[in-house]
């Protein structure tokens, strides 16, 4: 059964992000600058007019690990990464790294003749596994090694069936929204009813009387009503796949690749077609970094002198941790000197495996950049991976891990879906209406972690690339310690007024100092992040 508050939020939810999208950010204002602009950006302009300006620089390779890349999109096929030491097209492992014709990088979840699209969620795949181990099993005669695992299995079963049930629950909300606006629409015949209009419609469904009740807010403002319809095709399909595809405990597209998945440690699988057949993700996260800033088209990259290996790994749904350490390792071994990584889940079933291949990187001077996720939670207390913390208790010093800040500065400088964490997130970056490549030469906004982080690549980009003598681990300190401070409060990322009022409906949002976000308190700030670097690169 629906409860009022469920209803209330469900429908708000929608309503905030289609009036906030049509509220426009400031034209490139993630490369903006705080004072010079009033946009709270990085400062990447004003870097390169006032300190990088005929400065000498080096390519550096910064690889993707995403969904894909369109390698040809015209603001990017200038700056994706080329294997010069293989032969295009030849069917032949001409560098003998193990991967035959990898020209542009590599395609874990991509197989002879296919590609993984749909996958599912990882706790699907740890539910799946403790149920055929535990499912028939009599817990009065559970053996006292194995309670532990057991109780993991329990709970694993719950979380799960409640994720699904909630799955289940948001579609109905979502298609019933729908259905009411499109109902008002034909027996109004216009999209913007009336109050008079509004008062001889009747539903039979209470939940539909209370969309109903909502929408006549709308008649009073002159409010249209199909662009807000049409917002809801987006969680419709979210949650409608997240049911056929995510939380399907028999589907199973790992037969597509042909590997053999109960082998963490087999590294060489997969296909050369790296763009993807949904590249929308990896694209955006590409332009982000390094679009070229030169050629007067689309929009501009943070970084102007690097080139981006396409490795894919992520598919609708959770990756695996198998595909995600294989990417690790194919760009470190490749010349990669910045990984980006703009995705996350829950559960780590093969965690060692991940964290032998960020070991490893690290031991090459590889610096790692991941976003912190969009689930307004703190992941000082609930578990967001990939991660820097190690099984064996000890942490990466060539990790940045990054949330997202809005272009509304202020107490609303964090973006209200970041996630947040003062021990676990390093520092916050640009992720809210965030112009970049999508495929087919065209461009989109996005907001995301997902954005957060490759506007900090960037930084790290330009870093490496001026000052090559510096390690991934001072880079990592020259980013933090000349990140933005943000003064005063601002509003917790998902913070409601309390119990009576929620934030959403007016109330008074919780606020907290941003030291309790994050490592920094600050925002990556490209221009002072140089001027420390030039500083330190004369000691």
């Amino acid at each position: 059964m629906y409860t009022r508050k469920l209803i209330l939020v469900a429908f708000m939810a929608i309503i905030t992000n289609f009036s906030y999208g049509q509220k426009s950010a400031p034209p490139n204002w993630f490369n903006l600058d705080p004072k010079a602009d009033k946009a709270p950006g990085v400062s990447t302009e004003k870097a390169y007019k006032e300190l990088l300006k005929d400065k000498p620089s080096k390519t550096v390779v910064v690889a993707v690990i995403d969904g894909g890349t369109e390698v040809n999109h015209e603001d990017l096929k200038d700056v994706i990464w080329v294997n010069k030491n293989e032969i295009a097209g030849n069917g032949i492992d001409d560098d003998k790294n193990g991967y035959v014709d990898d020209v542009n990088g590599w395609s874990f979840i991509g197989g002879k003749d296919t590609n993984v699209v749909e996958d599912s969620y990882e706790i699907t795949r740890v539910y799946t596994m403790y149920k055929k181990k535990y499912a028939t099993t009599d817990p009065l005669k559970i053996e006292q090694d194995a309670k532990s695992d057991y109780q993991k299995y329990l709970s694993v079963k719950k979380e799960y069936e409640e994720k699904y049930a909630e799955q289940k629950r948001m579609l109905e909300i979502y298609e019933t929204i729908k259905n009411v606006i499109n109902k008002v629409i034909k027996e109004t015949g216009t999209d913007k009813p009336t109050e008079k209009q509004l008062a001889n419609i009747k539903f039979e469904n209470p939940m539909e009387n209370q969309f109903l009740n909502m929408i006549k807010g709308f008649a009073k403002k002159g409010t249209s009503l199909k662009p807000l319809a049409d917002e809801l095709d987006g969680p419709i399909d979210y949650f409608a796949k997240g049911i056929k595809f995510g939380y399907n405990q028999e589907f199973n597209p790992r037969v597509l690749i042909g590997d053999n998945y109960d082998d963490v440690n087999e590294r060489f699988y997969g296909s050369n077609y790296v763009s993807g057949p949904k590249g929308e993700h990896g694209t955006h996260v590409a332009g982000i970094i390094a679009a070229v800033r030169t050629n007067d088209i689309g929009m501009k990259g943070v970084a102007d002198n690097v080139r981006i290996m396409v490795l894919r790994v992520v598919p609708d749904g959770d990756e695996r941790d198998k595909d995600v350490a294989n990417a690790i390792r194919y760009a470190t071994d490749n010349g990669a000197s910045i990984i980006n990584m703009s995705f996350g889940k829950s559960y780590s079933p093969y965690k060692v495996a991940v964290d032998d291949a960020i070991k490893y990187a690290q031991s090459k001077d590889v610096l790692m950049i991941h976003a912190a996720g969009n689930d307004s939670k703190n992941t000082d207390t609930l578990p967001n991976f990939p991660t820097d913390k190690f099984e064996d208790g000890k942490e990466s010093d060539s990790w940045i891990e990054v949330g997202a800040s809005n272009w509304k500065s202020g107490k609303y400088i964090a973006a209200p879906f970041s996630n947040y964490g003062a021990t676990n997130v390093d520092v916050f970056a640009p992720g809210v209406d965030i112009y970049s490549c999508v495929p087919f030469s065209a461009y989109d906004t996005y907001n995301g972690t997902s954005m957060a982080a490759p506007v900090t690549a960037g930084v790290a980009a330009i870093i490496r690339s001026y000052y090559p003598q510096f390690t991934a681990a001072e880079v990592k300190q020259i980013i933090m310690a000349s990140a933005i401070p943000v003064k005063g409060n601002v509003i917790i990322p998902g913070a409601k007024a309390g119990k009576k009022k929620l934030f959403l409906f007016g109330g008074k949002p919780k606020t907290i100092p941003m030291k309790s976000l994050c490592r920094t308190g600050a925002i990556v700030n490209v221009y002072s992040a140089v001027k420390m670097a030039e500083s330190r690169s004369k000691k």
